[in-house]
């Protein structure tokens, strides 16, 4: 089974290849649905094929906006720039775009977006049909349809799941509130996210009477989802045959993209963690509440509805180990205030967690020896740590 990780930019790329991801999906300056996300550059684009496809992995582009009829001209021209650059795969949700690219005789292969809400075999076998190989499977599916569809497809269309991150309360993401109260549209790639906001009820009988309703005393979230997290399900979807699961965080931060990905890399590969110990390592990165959605059948608002509107984690990050050394020492680029004789957790690209003491006095890269740092500066570490080890501060460490 293939791990699919998100990069909002090329750092994030290869920190999620570093990390374990056998694909990785970004999106381009046009066309992609995170307008917000570091997108990338052709230029970008080309160097982060080569470094996927120097390391046999693959990168996937994001084209699935809604186009307007004067946007195919723009978007056909992207797809074929990204198709010389040897991108694996074009992600696309609007028909009209999958027959568009399918008849340019590109030699990416298409990719169904979850934005296209496919709930059923026989749309997956028609958009099969029309020259897509993959299709990303709603997110309000249960294991048990899902297990269904695959049976019925035999293998002839690849499937994938979505199985961490953030989630739309809308219907697989086809949202309308952001358009209507801010003038930015979901579907474009702008959501302003309302449904984050605080809200208070005016019942209809009774206008101008503004009630609040708190679920703790932060407000109320009537719309707020919690993230998935289908950690404990990924063997189940092995065995049936799902050929990628997905992780969402185009916009996350690169400490996420190494916590995240390791985790489900390991679980991939074998390691089995229960309910609470998966989620309290996954607690090491903001979050606002975990949830397994759809995929055990009908949920309840306990099981979906977050408890508070802003994420929460146990954890800071503090720091990370470059590839360069300055006099033989390993060069920490600081991102968050760290302590001389300070206990930190590190998490390395294997995924294995251990603890480091920072030494006394730290000792910048100009050599200057300091009690206490901040973000922007360089450390030099007597330890041989490899690049890409995240260093944090964690809830049980002083």
């Amino acid at each position: 089974m293939e791990l699919l990780a998100p990069a909002g930019n090329l750092e994030k790329l290869k920190w999620a290849v570093q990390y374990g991801a056998d694909a990785v999906y970004f999106g381009t300056e046009f066309g992609s649905l995170r307008s917000y996300a570091g997108n990338f550059s052709l230029e970008d684009a080309a160097a982060g094929l080569a470094y996927l496809h120097a390391r046999n992995k693959k990168g996937y582009v994001a084209l699935n906006i809604y186009p307007w009829s004067d946007e195919f001209e723009r978007l056909s021209q992207t797809a074929q720039q990204l198709d010389d650059l040897g991108v694996d795969a074009l992600i696309v949700a609007d028909l009209g775009v999958l027959t568009t690219l399918r008849r340019m005789n590109l030699k990416a292969k298409l990719h169904i977006s979850t934005q296209a809400s496919t709930t059923n075999y026989q749309s997956v076998q028609a958009y099969g049909e029309l020259g897509a190989s993959r299709v990303n499977l709603a997110r309000e599916l249960s294991l048990e349809q899902i297990q269904a569809m695959q049976q019925a497809l035999g293998g002839a269309v690849e499937t994938e799941v979505f199985v961490h991150g953030a989630v739309c309360f809308s219907y697989s993401g086809r949202c309308a509130i952001s358009d209507y109260l801010t003038g930015h549209g979901a579907n474009r790639g702008e959501c302003k996210q309302p449904c984050r906001w605080k809200y208070s009820l005016v019942e209809e009988k009774r206008p101008g009477q503004v009630m609040d309703y708190y679920e703790d005393e932060r407000g109320s979230y009537f719309f707020n989802s919690r993230e998935l997290a289908l950690f404990e399900y990924v063997p189940a979807l092995q065995q049936a045959n799902v050929a990628s699961v997905k992780l969402e965080g185009r916009m996350k931060s690169i400490h996420y993209i190494a916590s995240i990905v390791s985790f489900y890399r390991q679980i991939i590969d074998g390691k089995r963690v229960g309910w609470d110990e998966g989620v309290g390592l996954l607690n090491r990165v903001p979050n606002r509440g975990y949830s397994t959605g759809f995929m055990k059948g009908q949920v309840g608002s306990g099981d979906y509805a977050s408890e508070a509107g802003s994420s929460t984690g146990d954890s800071i990050f503090v720091g990370n180990v470059l590839e360069e050394k300055t006099d033989g020492r390993r060069v920490l680029e600081v991102r968050n205030k760290i302590t001389a004789g300070q206990e930190l957790e590190l998490l390395t690209p294997t995924g294995n967690l251990s603890s480091i003491t920072m030494p006394t006095p730290l000792v910048t890269r100009e050599g200057e020896q300091v009690e206490t740092v901040n973000n922007s500066q360089f450390l030099l570490l007597e330890n041989d740590l490899k690049p890409y080890t995240i260093l944090r501060r964690i809830a049980s460490f002083q």
